[in-house]
């Protein structure tokens, strides 16, 4: 977790230097530190009558303690008032806030693990008198393999089509979704109502009820440095993402009629011919989003199962204009090739061939995240074979969160 936040390295320390600055001249440097509450009177609390009670200031982390990343520090006083609250460690400050009343503070963010950590507080007593309290606890170490880190999809700054599901992404097993998903959330503007969906123990998908307006802007927050993932495992890092939606780019494609037609923001611009899959590789029906995208791409037969040798092999170098749409290997790409088809009959392993004319229209037109709806074969897109997330209801699909 030496790695985390480094983009609010600069927050951090400000906000070190101006709790720090709060505590100036309290001499906290001679505080108590015997485990007890701190209070304001020297006789340990007790007061004749008709005298204002002295203050105390307590922790929820005991002195000397050691406590799990996950742990969320809180200091209240009682017949006080806080004043000033720091939470440090060599990693550098935890950012954290007082209530209006004054009664506790409460800290923003989780802890680091094998860090040693230093609360120091001060209160002023319903007796006027000053209240201090000084804590040291520790945390436990956390090795590699006890941490989860989440990679999100799309990057920050990107500008993505109207298709493109929030992907996030875990290097280790998280089996507390539930827990994990409290602590992830999408915001838009305009507001767009959606929902998670696990696909596996390391991957989560977040999509609108409808394909994204145009022109939405996207913020994500994985908010999991060192939330609990379940069996032992904590969360790295926090994330945030904001990204773009560009036009709405939706292209069908009938592969009864081999034609594709390219609507832009409602408007259609073209109608493309097209080839699609033979029988035997028969092209999937359904929404599919496009992935990636080459300029060029070797395409190997053997990578979809196709052994070297056989009648269907092929290895072609240089296929042009390529954007994948799923993980199984189906490209929307160049084929000069079965041009003589397009239009008229479906002769390919799968993919979607056009001119290559038409197929560097397209490609120049395209973007990640950008729709293709399929009909006219009866061999269905699925939800994990590339970002299939449009392949169910939404009711069906919000059965995938963890919270539902």
């Amino acid at each position: 977790m030496s790695s985390r936040r480094l983009v609010g390295a600069s927050a951090l320390l400000l906000a070190s230097l101006t709790l720090a600055a709060c505590d100036a001249g309290s001499a906290l440097s001679g505080d108590p530190d015997d485990g007890s509450s701190s209070s304001s009177g020297a006789s340990g609390g007790s007061n004749a009558a008709g005298q204002r009670p002295a203050g105390r200031v307590t922790a929820n982390v005991k002195r000397g303690a050691t406590v799990g990343v996950d742990k969320v520090v809180q200091v209240t006083a009682k017949d006080a008032r806080l004043t000033s609250v720091t939470l440090s460690s060599a990693s550098g400050a935890v950012d954290g806030a007082i209530a209006d009343d004054g009664a506790r503070w409460t800290a923003s963010d989780r802890l680091e693990p094998g860090e040693a950590y230093t609360v120091k507080a001060l209160a002023e007593g319903a007796d006027g008198k000053p209240v201090r309290r000084t804590s040291r606890f520790e945390t436990s170490p956390l090795s590699l393999e006890q941490q989860t880190y989440p990679s999100v999809s799309p990057l920050a700054g990107e500008t993505v089509g109207v298709g493109m599901p929030v992907v996030v992404s875990f290097d280790v097993p998280v089996t507390d979704q539930a827990e994990f998903e409290r602590h992830m959330t999408v915001t838009s503007k305009p507001a767009q109502r959606g929902t998670w969906h696990w696909l596996s123990a390391t991957e989560a998908h977040w999509r609108p009820a409808k394909y994204w307006q145009a022109g939405t802007r996207v913020s994500v927050a994985v908010d999991v440095n060192g939330v609990a993932a379940g069996n032992g495992i904590y969360g790295q890092e926090d994330r945030v993402v904001d990204f773009e939606v560009g036009d709405a780019h939706v292209y069908k494609v009938n592969a009864k009629t081999h034609q594709m037609k390219v609507y832009s923001n409602g408007k259609l611009l073209r109608t493309l011919p097209i080839t699609t899959g033979k029988p035997g590789f028969t092209t999937r029906s359904g929404t599919k989003v496009i992935l990636e995208k080459f300029d060029r791409k070797r395409m190997n037969s053997e990578t979809v199962g196709i052994a070297a040798g056989s009648a269907e092999a092929y290895d072609i170098d240089d296929v042009q204009w390529a954007m994948r749409v799923t993980y199984s290997g189906e490209f929307i790409h160049a084929a000069p090739w079965s041009t003589g088809s397009q239009g008229h009959a479906n002769v390919s392993h799968g993919c979607t061939g056009m001119s290559t004319a038409d197929a560097g229209w397209l490609y120049d037109l395209s973007r990640r995240g950008d729709v293709v709806e399929y009909t006219g074969t009866d061999r269905p897109m699925t939800l994990d074979n590339g970002y299939g997330d449009w392949n169910a209801s939404f009711k069906d699909y919000a059965q995938g969160s963890a919270l539902r």
